[in-house]
Order: C-alpha cells, then sequence, then structure tokens
C-alpha cells in the first residue's frame, strides 16, 4: 500500500476519507488496495480509515488486535460491541462524508459490498456515506507500462489463433468434419504453444448456439461445423507473466455464403461497435470526463435506431485487466448504470451482440485509454469471415 498515493487519489476526488471495514473476508477489494494476506484468518470486525490528510486510524479486537500492524497509523482497541461503537464514531467524528465500499441503490454490485447494517451505523453517527467506486477503479483498474504491453502481446497471438482458427475450420469442415468442443480444444492447445493463459476455455458456437451469449461446449452437447453453418468465435488469454492482463476478441463467420439476413445484422453490429469507439475518442479528444453508461446508451441508441434494440441483452463492454472482468468502469447502462469514469490508463471491451434464435451476432475488440486517447488495440473485423 502506498499512503501518499492514496491520500492523492483522496484529494483528486474531493473525498474527506476513506474508511475500510472486514469481517470475515467480505470485502476483497480492502485486503488488495491495502495489501493484506487474503489468508489472514479474520474472526472479528476491523476498520482502517485513512484520511485525505494526517495519519491513519485503525481499530482492531483485542483478540486479532495484531491484524493491521502492517500498516501505518494509530491503533485503537475494542473487545465489546458498544466499545466498537464508541471508539468508531471517536474515528469518524472530524468528518462528514465517509467513503466505503458502497453504491447507491446496490447500482454496481462488485463495489457494494459493505453490508446495510454497516451503513446503518455509520450513517447513525450522523455521515453521509460515499461510493469508493472511482477509487477503486483507480488502484484495481488502472495499468503499468509493462502491463499495457502484456496486453499487446497477448493480443498479437491471440490474432495470429483467430485467423488460423477460422483457417483450420474450413479445412476440417470440408475434410471429414469437425465440431464445437474439438475447435475449443485446438485453440487451448494453441495457447500453450504461443505462452498464453486463461481464465476458462474460448466458446466455440454454432448456428444457434451464437444465439445464447454465454453458451459454453463441452464434449457432450458440442455441435458439428459444416458447409452454411454460422460460427462465432469467443476467445481470451493473457501471456503466462506475473500481472499480465487479458485481450479477450469476438469474430464471426460463415462457412460458405453468408445469408442477406447475416450480413445485415453483421452490418448494424459493426456499426454500434465503431459508434462506442468515436464516443470514447471523442471524449478524450475534448478533455471531457465520460462514464460506462454514456458509451453503452450511445451503443444501444444505433442498435434500437435499427430496429433490433430488443435482441441486444447485454452491457457493451467490461473492463479488463490482469482478470478477465476488471474493475474499473463498465461500458453499461442496461444491467446497471455504471457511473464510473472512464480512467486513464485502463482497458475495456466494446461488444455490442444481436442475438436471433437461429445464430448471434457480437464483434468484440479492445480499448485503451492511454496518453489522452483511446486507442483499439488489435485486429478490427470489418465484414463477416468467409470460412
Amino acid at each position: 500500500m502506498s499512503l501518499p498515493e492514496i491520500q492523492a487519489a483522496l484529494r483528486a476526488g474531493g473525498h474527506e476519507c476513506w474508511l475500510f471495514y472486514d469481517h470475515h473476508h467480505r470485502d476483497p477489494i480492502a485486503y488488495r488496495v491495502l495489501g493484506l494476506s487474503p489468508t489472514m484468518m479474520v474472526t472479528r470486525r476491523w476498520f482502517y480509515l485513512i484520511p485525505a490528510q494526517g495519519q491513519p486510524v485503525k481499530l482492531v479486537h483485542r483478540i486479532e488486535s495484531h491484524h493491521l500492524d502492517s500498516l501505518p497509523g494509530s491503533k485503537m482497541e475494542y473487545s465489546a460491541w458498544q466499545e466498537l461503537w464508541q471508539n468508531l464514531e471517536t474515528m469518524l467524528k472530524p468528518y462528514h462524508r465517509v467513503t466505503m465500499q458502497y453504491s447507491p441503490n446496490n447500482q454496481i454490485p462488485y463495489i457494494s459490498l459493505v453490508d446495510a447494517g454497516m451503513l446503518e451505523l455509520v450513517r447513525g453517527f450522523g455521515k453521509e456515506i460515499v461510493s469508493s467506486a472511482n477509487l477503486v477503479a483507480r488502484f484495481e483498474a488502472t495499468l503499468t507500462e509493462a502491463q499495457m504491453a502484456s496486453h499487446f502481446k497477448a493480443g498479437q497471438a491471440i490474432d495470429k489463433i483467430t485467423a488460423a482458427f477460422f483457417q483450420e475450420v474450413g479445412h476440417r469442415a470440408r475434410n471429414g468434419g469437425t465440431h464445437e468442443f474439438e475447435m475449443q480444444q485446438w485453440i487451448m492447445e494453441a495457447f500453450q504453444r504461443e505462452g498464453l493463459e486463461t481464465c476458462d476455455p474460448p466458446n466455440v458456437s454454432v448456428n444457434a448456439h451464437s444465439g445464447d451469449p454465454h453458451y459454453e461446449p463441452t464434449a457432450d452437447t458440442s455441435a458439428p461445423i459444416k458447409q452454411g453453418d454460422f460460427v462465432l468465435l469467443d476467445i481470451w488469454a493473457k501471456r503466462i507473466e506475473p500481472d499480465s492482463v487479458y485481450y479477450d476478441i469476438t469474430w464471426t463467420g460463415t462457412v460458405g455464403t453468408p445469408t442477406n439476413q447475416q450480413r445485415e445484422i453483421f452490418d448494424v453490429v459493426r456499426g454500434a461497435r465503431d459508434t462506442g469507439v468515436r464516443k470514447v475518442q471523442a471524449a478524450f479528444e475534448a478533455k471531457q470526463k465520460i462514464c460506462g453508461w454514456e458509451v453503452d446508451q450511445a451503443v444501444r441508441e444505433f442498435i434500437d435506431s435499427k430496429g433490433w434494440g430488443r435482441y441486444f441483452i447485454h452491457r457493451t463492454g467490461h473492463s479488463i485487466t490482469s482478470d478477465i472482468h476488471g474493475n474499473g468502469a463498465n461500458l453499461d447502462n442496461l444491467e446497471t448504470k455504471d457511473d464510473r469514469e472512464i480512467l486513464p490508463n485502463t482497458c475495456f471491451s466494446v461488444e455490442p451482440g444481436i442475438y436471433l434464435p437461429e445464430f448471434g451476432v457480437r464483434s468484440e475488440i479492445n480499448m485503451m485509454v492511454r496518453n489522452g486517447k483511446g486507442e483499439v488495440t488489435g485486429r478490427v473485423q470489418n465484414e463477416l469471415v468467409l470460412i
């Protein structure tokens, strides 16, 4: 933990203080931001208050009084619940607004980790509670130069694998046949050769399966891939090295000539994707703050204008870090209204989709914001792949 860095972020965001609280590892964010061991045995409540100015304060149970000794600041202890309440009120007395892992109306569930009872207790001291969402994004989703470089390295390898995948599908489909699970395993072997790792295998989805955004082929459910089929590949991985960052894309194609409807849907999805890219780029060129929900809204309005809005059933994009779904701003005004800012040195996907019963189209690229501008980090699909 870097106390000066956290306090500088507090001041820059207009925060008076940041109150961390945990019991039985309910808040993993606290452990990551503060640099505490995630395996530490925690059977009693602990609190750590970082002010925008001055020294932090700890509040720990006497049975586990050593838990926060690795962190700077003075220490208060408690045993009885009355003593806990009294000490906590004393800790918070200088402040009017207290920042916590909280999201109004549970709008961003990734951040809304403090239980309702604790929020009631802090409010009972006359305090206003504000969300730590943008602070968490600052410390969990912004990338170092090395991490950004690892993303581009992963992207170069995955772009190559993606191109080879469609060639291999075509070859096998015309020479004895293949199926979804077989091609998924082909990709996993390619990952191993390229020094890549992934949290889950890629999705190879054919025809109606591509209309399910989270379809996962298995040996038992795998569908054959043959002439005339529509194929969706959702592929993500990262370099096998410490703190590397994922690259996550989706491409689609047809074994043979696509239908007019397949071309139409792809064109709409491509236009929506490019609308999202331009929305981000324009905001940073104008040096304007932009939140995740604003990008999703622009993309959704584009698809709505083409008459396909009810088939766009998920958010436009997600934060990408060393986790495939990071803790920065998601491009979302559907499942949540994500009012987190898109911050410099962050990475995220832009992946609108239209999902019909017969087939589904998603076109996913990754964007990175750095050096004052938004950029697409890999190859961009502009036509259906003719497999």
